[in-house]
This record gives structure tokens, C-alpha cells and sequence, in this order.
């Protein structure tokens, strides 16, 4: 039943709840240091673009990876580089053990975790007719069953500590069906996490924030491939792929106080490529 005038304006006990202690000088908000931040997917590409801006804002970084372990070396490099914490852990995020361990160890090397981006993602780029059944549950694998383990095995360290935040990648690919290549299977992948994210910002109101962010082709392994890059360019508003620098701050944004009110949102970031 619908409530009445009346009804919605009785006074809840709790409410309104008192802004948040964050600094008021807006550089001061997005600065990262004693924070502790955990990206997978974050050798190479989108996660490690992120790894680096948190590092550049003062963050301790986890940078976790699957099978490209050049992370070892990145994760070195930006702790001299930038007088921080950071460390490199394999971890097959489609493996629930290894992800609710690795979380575990993350915590034990670092103390917490402020901030965890859930990054890492594949694409197996077939019409459904063309792809096989183990094709799908490998997509399947990483981009859902990762992120919700990720999601379930941070948020009980978040709701522990009372206090976290969650950022998912998902991809414009849950909004619309970018052509020309049919990729049913991945596009269903995205939609799933974007919406699993905004669930999770509601039921997790009490001690995290959760948002998602939807990049569209970056000129990366996952960005556009030979059969679709000059649709690509023709389809996007700004006639070109993203660079990784350009997404650093919108990561930067979510993960710090800069962005304390917002929550369950999903940030489109394409170059206009779903506008058409």
C-alpha cells in the first residue's frame, strides 16, 4: 500500500543521519594516503591505470593478478616510486578459496581495506550460435561469479570494520549492444555485475558504498578489436578510443571522500559511444 502525505512525513528516529567528518578543501578530499586499496585485474590495462592513481594519491595498493605476473614488478616500482605500501598476489578471482584467502591476507599484511575495485573482467567475442558451453561459463566464471565473490568476502571485512567501499567495473556493454560483433554472452555478464552493484549499495547502506563504473573501448587488450575499431570510432561521439589516463580520476573520485555521497551509481565513461 502506498504511503500517505501524512505517513511519509513522520519523524524517524536516526534521521537525518550527520554529514560526514571529510575536509572541505576539494583537493584535500581526493587525497588517498593511510588508505588501503585493493584492485584485481590490475597487471596491465584499466587496473593498473587505477593501481597508479591510487598510488599518485598516497593509497597502500594490493594489486592482484591472475596470470601476468609483470604485477610483481609494477607493484615494486610504485611503492619507490611513490613512498607507499604495495603488494602483488596471484589470485584466480573465479576460484572462491583463493579470493576469500587472498582477502585474508590482505588484510593480515596491510591491516584493512578501504577500498576494493573489482576489475577484472574477459571477453570471448562470439554470436551465441559460434560459442560453446564452456566459453559461456568461462565468462560466466570471471565476470559474475568473480565479482560476487569478491563482493561477499571484502563486504564481510567491510561490514567488520564499519566502514568500506566497492567499486565494480562493469562496461557499456550492459547498457547497450555495441556493434558490429554479437557478444550476447559477455553483454549479459556486464548487465548482471551493474545491477548486482546497485543491489549491493542498498543492502550494504549501513557501513560500505558500492558504484559502478561502465567504461566503453580503451586502447587496451580489452578494448576494440580489428573487426570493430572503425565502428568504434565512427560510433563514439569523440571519434576515438579512451586513453587509461583518462579513467584514473574517475576511480580516484569513487575511491575517496571526494565522492561520500554517492552510492549505487554506475558512471558511464565511453567518449559518448551509447548516445546514437
Amino acid at each position: 500500500m502506498s504511503m500517505s502525505v501524512n505517513d511519509c512525513a513522520t519523524i524517524r528516529d536516526g534521521f537525518p543521519r550527520p554529514f560526514p567528518d571529510t575536509p572541505s578543501n576539494v583537493l584535500q578530499q581526493f587525497q588517498m594516503k593511510g588508505k588501503v586499496v585493493v584492485i584485481t585485474g590490475a597487471a596491465d590495462g584499466l587496473g593498473y591505470a587505477v593501481a597508479e592513481s591510487m598510488a599518485e594519491a598516497g593509497a597502500n595498493v594490493a594489486l592482484w593478478y591472475n596470470s601476468n605476473d609483470v604485477a610483481i614488478e609494477k607493484a615494486k616500482a610504485l611503492a619507490d616510486q611513490h613512498s607507499i605500501k604495495t603488494s602483488a598476489y596471484k589470485v584466480d578471482v573465479s576460484d572462491s578459496t583463493q579470493v576469500s584467502e587472498t582477502v585474508t591476507r590482505v588484510v593480515q599484511d596491510f591491516g584493512k581495506i578501504d577500498v576494493f575495485v573489482a576489475n577484472a573482467g574477459m571477453a570471448i567475442s562470439k554470436p551465441i550460435l559460434e560459442q560453446t558451453l564452456d566459453e559461456y561459463r568461462k565468462q560466466m566464471s570471471v565476470n559474475v561469479d568473480g565479482i560476487v565473490y569478491c563482493a561477499k568476502y571484502a563486504g564481510e571485512v567491510f561490514a567488520k570494520q564499519g566502514h568500506g567501499n566497492l567499486i565494480i567495473t562493469s562496461s557499456m556493454s550492459g547498457h547497450v549492444v555495441n556493434v558490429p560483433v554479437d557478444q550476447p554472452v559477455y553483454n549479459a555478464t556486464k548487465a548482471y555485475v551493474t545491477h548486482f552493484g546497485k543491489s549491493l549499495a542498498r543492502e550494504w547502506r549501513e557501513f560500505a558504498r558500492v558504484n559502478i563504473v561502465s567504461p566503453g573501448f580503451f586502447d587496451t587488450k580489452m578494448g576494440a578489436g580489428p573487426d570493430c575499431l572503425q565502428e568504434a570510432y565512427r560510433m563514439s561521439s569523440l571519434g576515438r578510443q579512451g586513453h587509461v589516463k583518462e579513467i584514473k580520476g574517475l576511480y580516484l573520485y569513487l575511491a575517496s571522500d571526494a565522492s561520500t555521497y554517492m552510492t549505487g551509481s554506475d558512471v558511464i565513461i565511453d567518449g559518448g559511444y551509447v548516445l546514437p
